[in-house]
């Protein structure tokens, strides 16, 4: 009996208008929405859940671990990057195409009246030797004074024992003598200098193929030897905050 009421009631849908069955098909999917939107969910999360497997898990501090690699090696990267930028900008200049460029980290600063140099974490097995220049932000700060096989010593052009380094202002060569502190000397029998004049490390075959800037005049005084001045200079960069600096080595001739 309950087979023949389903059958006519089935024949009854079967043959009754569309816009009627459809409204008997909303109807119904609004009555009964809810548990059909939870049915499609919990089986949605049973077919796409997975059983973790065993290696897949890692501990908190393993996890953490990877964090901090991951984030040195990011700044590996960054740091590579900035590296590169810098020197491909000196290699544009086409004066300097024998140059090598080795750059190096500042390990120690000691400027003052007594000592004025640098410690840097670059030697020998870096290709670096005595007397090369050193550079920090485009500018000469001073010549490799001692090396050892991964560390050197700069003495910057500043330091008291420093002078032999040839610069030139306008068209007058002349030796540059260090002064201790933040300061070097010129003296020449010429007339005063403008203050803010640029000063430039001359050229020095094997060390260096083009001049560049190492200071900038600071102040002229009146030396004790009668028609001279004494031309005080100040380096164009803040060496007591570098971070690193870069070392020319000479490339050989091809």
């Amino acid at each position: 009996m309950l087979f023949t009421w389903f059958t006519l009631a089935g024949f009854i849908f079967l043959f009754s208008p569309g816009n009627l069955t459809n409204k008997f098909q909303f109807a119904f999917h609004r009555i009964f929405r809810w548990p059909l939107r939870i049915g499609r969910n919990i089986s949605l999360s049973a077919g796409t859940r997975q059983p973790l497997r065993e290696k897949d898990v890692v501990s908190r501090d393993e996890y953490k671990r990877l964090l901090n690699h991951l984030a040195n090696v990011i700044q590996q990267r960054n740091d590579a990057h900035q590296t590169v930028q810098k020197l491909s900008k000196m290699r544009n200049i086409s004066a300097w195409e024998r140059m090598g460029f080795v750059p190096a980290d500042v390990i120690t600063v000691s400027i003052n009246e007594l000592r004025s140099e640098l410690i840097i974490n670059r030697g020998q097995d870096d290709g670096l030797a005595k007397d090369q220049f050193v550079l920090a932000d485009n500018s000469v700060i001073g010549t490799i004074a001692d090396v050892d096989a991964h560390t050197a010593r700069v003495k910057l052009f500043t330091d008291p024992t420093s002078n032999n380094i040839a610069v030139k202002i306008g068209n007058s060569k002349c030796l540059i003598q260090g002064s201790g502190g933040n300061l070097a000397k010129i003296s020449m029998a010429k007339y005063k200098v403008k203050v803010g004049s640029e000063v430039m490390a001359g050229k020095k075959p094997g060390f260096l193929d083009t001049p560049m800037i190492i200071g900038k005049v600071a102040r002229c005084e009146h030396n004790a030897e009668p028609l001279l001045w004494d031309i005080m200079v100040e380096p164009v960069c803040n060496i007591q905050e570098a971070e690193n600096v870069v070392v020319i080595v000479m490339n050989p001739t091809d």
